[in-house]
């Protein structure tokens, strides 16, 4: 259990916190955004989702950085991530902020990429993030960030730059599951 590892779990840690702070009606007001609201609670899940999506790159720069690379951290790290942001596009479902259909598609991709995963870890192997996967993931980070900031600053202009991003997410997350899948075929093709 490295330092790089312990990032990860506080990372995890930090999800309960996160849905609470965002899902409880504390009543704590909002700020006027011009058309829209943006409820204080859901800034400040907002800014602990990005404390907690930061900790993604943290752990990962200081395991390179100090050969701290382990097959549970190549685990747990993207795990880490599909917790964080399926908690954070559920939460946004349940606000009805953001699509269901389209969360339907990138938890359904997760879920899947994480059984080729237990699939090959009982094969002994152990398959690290794609390039692919990690653009996918920061892309998932920003949709979300946004989408949990009501839009902020871009709904000043009448840009829907959180949706957009959303969809963007959506699209990258499925190819993304696509590729995943096609290179590590022989995972489930050669498995007992």
């Amino acid at each position: 259990m490295n330092l790089p590892n312990k990032i990860t779990l506080a990372r995890i840690l930090m999800i309960p916190i996160f849905i609470i702070l965002v899902s409880v009606p504390f009543g704590w007001g909002s700020f006027d955004m011009g058309e829209r609201e943006l409820p204080v609670s859901h800034l400040l899940g907002a800014i602990l989702f990005i404390i907690a999506s930061t900790t993604d790159w943290v752990d990962g720069y200081i395991a390179r950085k100090y050969n701290l690379v382990t097959n549970l951290g190549k685990f747990l790290d993207p795990l880490a991530d599909k917790l964080l942001v399926s908690a954070a596009l559920i939460v946004l479902v349940e606000a009805g902020i953001a699509p269901a259909w389209i969360v339907i598609i990138i938890i359904s991709r997760e879920f899947a990429v994480t059984g080729l995963r237990l699939v090959a870890a009982g094969e002994g192997s152990v398959l690290a993030a794609s390039q692919m996967g990690k653009l996918k993931t920061w892309i998932q980070i920003v949709a979300v960030s946004l989408m949990l900031l009501h839009n902020f600053p871009f709904a000043f202009v009448g840009l829907p730059l959180g949706i957009i991003a959303l969809y963007l997410a959506m699209i990258i997350t499925a190819y993304s599951g696509y590729d995943y899948f096609k290179k590590n075929w022989h995972v489930m093709r050669d498995s007992k």
